[in-house]
């Protein structure tokens, strides 16, 4: 029996906080259903809101999620077996809904939707669940929205949000004051190496290269430890270091970089694009000939603009995601090498980039391998906060070349 917290790494503390909080729930829905006391939340472990917040890799998605589906066991434990768990790790169960933006932010139309519908009684008896796996991308009208619903929750219904930290930049304070905290930490690199080996069937090398490389990060770890072109785009951002010659060298690193970006970012959307055209041309009668179709075809220009508003909103996301998993890896080739300046006894991200680092560190002060890891740092800041991501790396590689 696989329990649906095994797959949270290296998060026992807070593992033990939702199993204890989805067995108070399930006491909560049989003291309902017998009549002896009300179903709500009051005075027990269980409560109705939830924050959940760790560094990118440390499982935050992955906690909500399984905590949903620990709520809807039919047991109470979270057994992975029952139909309950099933269908929510299948993201299939109606009483569950997984908010996953796909453009920049929420809207309050969409989180308005949201709340009204999660408000609605369990049709399985159990909790109403409503998971926003990025709950820092609200807009200020969705995030009012949404803590009107958590200060006056349904008796059923609960609330899992997922976002970096409790800063308010990603989560207004008073939505904070209402919700129970449950802070990740970045997994270990052999965790992340004992899973991939043991769940995934890597070869043991491998899996501890990639989860050394992928920082902590779970998903990314995988990732690269099966997926050869993931490798080659890590390679070649790892390769700007020696690049970074004179101006000319700088501007063309940045293009590099950028439409390395954008290529990974079309192939993870084109797929799911197509789709989406191809079901919204079906259900306004694309290819009709009978009465009406002209009229038909020019009534949905509208809805047709609004896909591909919505989509290139996504394929923006996308890019900024795969901009910023490269900026990570090129900010721990400049922590390698203040590291090795500093005589500092920690294990290297990238080990296979290790000569490189060494020789870097025999050229560079700390002050400049500090200078070089800011700049990278400032990079990802300044894309978060929408500055243009060219911009934004070609002012990184000019900062990277002069140290």
């Amino acid at each position: 029996m696989t329990s649906v917290f095994a797959d949270l790494v290296g998060q026992a503390e807070a593992t033990e906080t939702l199993r204890q909080a989805a067995a108070s729930a399930a006491q909560l829905v049989r003291n309902a259903e017998a009549g002896t006391e009300p179903g709500d939340v009051t005075g027990s472990a269980m409560t109705h809101a939830w924050i959940f917040t760790g560094p990118p890799g440390s499982g935050r998605s992955v906690a909500a999620r399984a905590f949903a589906a620990a709520l809807q066991c039919e047991y109470g434990t979270g057994c992975g077996e029952c139909a309950g768990c099933h269908t929510t790790l299948a993201g299939t169960n109606a009483d569950v809904r997984f908010v996953v933006p796909e453009g920049l932010s929420i809207g309050v139309g969409e989180m308005r939707a949201l709340v009204l519908r999660a408000a609605s009684t369990p049709s399985g008896g159990r909790w109403q669940v409503l998971v926003i796996s990025d709950a820092d991308r609200l807009t200020e009208a969705a995030g009012n929205a949404l803590l009107k619903a958590i200060e006056e929750p349904p008796p059923r219904t609960v609330f899992l949000l997922c976002t970096p930290s409790t800063h308010p930049d990603d989560i207004s304070v008073t939505i904070r004051s209402r919700c129970r905290l449950v802070p990740l930490r970045q997994p270990a690199a052999d965790a992340v190496a004992a899973v991939l080996t043991e769940r995934d069937g890597i070869a043991p090398d491998l899996a501890g290269w990639a989860a050394s490389a992928a920082q902590g990060h779970v998903g990314r770890a995988r990732r690269l430890a099966r997926d050869p072109e993931a490798r080659k785009r890590r390679d070649a951002v790892l390769a700007v270091p020696r690049r970074l010659t004179g101006v000319g060298a700088c501007f063309d690193a940045a293009a590099t970089l950028i439409e390395s970006a954008e290529a990974e970012a079309e192939a993870a959307v084109a797929d799911v694009d197509a789709s989406e055209r191809a079901a919204l041309q079906t259900a306004l009668g694309a290819g009709g000939t009978g009465k009406g179709a002209a009229g038909a075809a020019r009534g949905s220009a509208g809805q047709i603009k609004d896909l591909e508003r919505r989509q290139k909103s996504r394929a923006t996301r996308a890019q900024r995601d795969a901009l910023d998993r490269a900026l990570v890896d090129l900010a721990g080739f400049y922590r390698d090498v203040l590291a090795v300046t500093l005589r500092a006894p920690v294990t290297p991200v990238h080990t296979d980039t290790a000569p490189l680092a060494e020789a870097a560190a025999a050229k560079w002060a700390p002050e400049a391998a500090l200078r070089r890891l800011e700049a990278v740092l400032a990079c990802r800041t300044a894309i978060e906060t929408n500055v243009k991501p060219r911009i934004a790396v070609e002012a990184m590689m000019l900062a990277l070349w002069r140290g």
